[in-house]
């Protein structure tokens, strides 16, 4: 009978995997705490398992297996994850009463702390909003075959079903993904900057919220950019709707800002703080992160409140 493998052993093991396996929780269910949630399912149960497991096959394989196992589980008890656009149509003006819908389970920002350089296009907000439109199985099996290079063999042994069974759902995840899903990379059209051309555009934006300057801000967006705000439900297309928004809400009802420079789901972010004057402590508002096309930007989500700051190592207030 072989000696249980100790927890610092295990822990040791696995930690090189520990960063992949985590982005890989977050793909299928589009929240950090989620993730975290179904990394740390995964790994006692893989702990717990590993006798069984004994060194046959690949560890990496065998790893990917239990964490996608935890994170069907939990799609199954949850369902799955949105951003504002999925739930309905843009306001064309600014809507002043709304409250947080607290009830709609949302997508959540990733921080880029542990992602490869060259994954973090796997990451992208819009990819990972389109990801939520698939069943479960078909999210599991096009970022397997897709992202993370496994055969259509390896994965029906992964997810004990049939090579035709993973087939049909690839061909199937590809199709809503192809109508979901932007037709061009963010990250590429990110990478059309350079990295002091980056700087330099989340800098505009940041401080055009410090000046609270709408005609600053505009300039610095798409025609069709769009605007969104969990867990508000309102979301804006259009710069004359996003101006309207900015000018009337956070422009107008908020005093002063500060911000910081931050990076979440492979794109430019900006951790914003809101303060009653410029001289008064300021607290966490939101995390905003800036989806760029060209020059300019093309998307902002706004993930609103200080839930943020943990997963981004950030402080409450400045």
């Amino acid at each position: 009978m072989t000696e249980k493998l100790s927890d610092d052993a295990f822990a040791e093991l696995v930690a090189p995997l520990r960063g992949e396996l985590r982005a890989h929780c977050y793909r299928m269910l589009g929240s950090v705490h989620d993730a975290d949630d179904a990394l740390q399912e995964a790994l006692l149960r893989a702990w717990r398992g590993f006798d069984g497991y004994a060194g046959r096959g690949s560890l990496r394989a065998w790893l990917y297996t239990v964490a996608t196992r935890c994170s069907l589980d939990v799609i199954a008890a949850r369902g799955r994850r949105a951003l504002p656009a999925d739930l309905g149509p843009a306001s064309a003006y600014a809507v002043l009463d709304q409250g947080p819908a607290t009830e709609i389970a949302w997508l959540t920002a990733y921080p880029d702390t542990e992602l490869a350089a060259e994954r973090r296009e796997t990451v992208e907000l819009a990819f990972v909003a389109a990801l939520q439109h698939l069943p479960g199985n078909q999210r599991a099996v096009l970022l397997l075959f897709e992202v993370l290079g496994f055969s259509a063999a390896e994965i029906a042994e992964m997810m004990a079903t049939s090579t035709t069974a993973v087939n049909s759902a690839l061909a199937r995840a590809r199709r809503v993904l192809a109508e979901k899903s932007p037709e061009i990379s963010r990250q590429r059209a990110l990478r059309t900057l350079t990295d002091t051309g980056v700087r330099a555009l989340v800098t505009a934006f940041a401080d055009a919220f410090e000046r609270r300057d709408t005609d600053a801000l505009v300039a610095l967006l798409t025609e069709d950019v769009t605007w969104s705000m969990p867990p508000l439900t309102a979301w804006y297309a259009g710069r004359a709707a996003v101006a309207d928004f900015a000018a009337r809400m956070p422009f107008t009802l908020c005093p002063s800002w500060r911000w910081r420079p931050a990076g979440a789901n492979g794109q430019p972010a900006i951790a914003f703080y809101v303060g009653e004057s410029p001289e008064a402590e300021h607290t966490a508002f939101a995390l905003t992160v800036l989806t760029v096309r060209g020059d300019r930007v093309s998307a902002i989500t706004s993930f609103l409140g200080d839930e943020f700051t943990g997963p981004f190592g950030f402080p409450k207030s400045v």
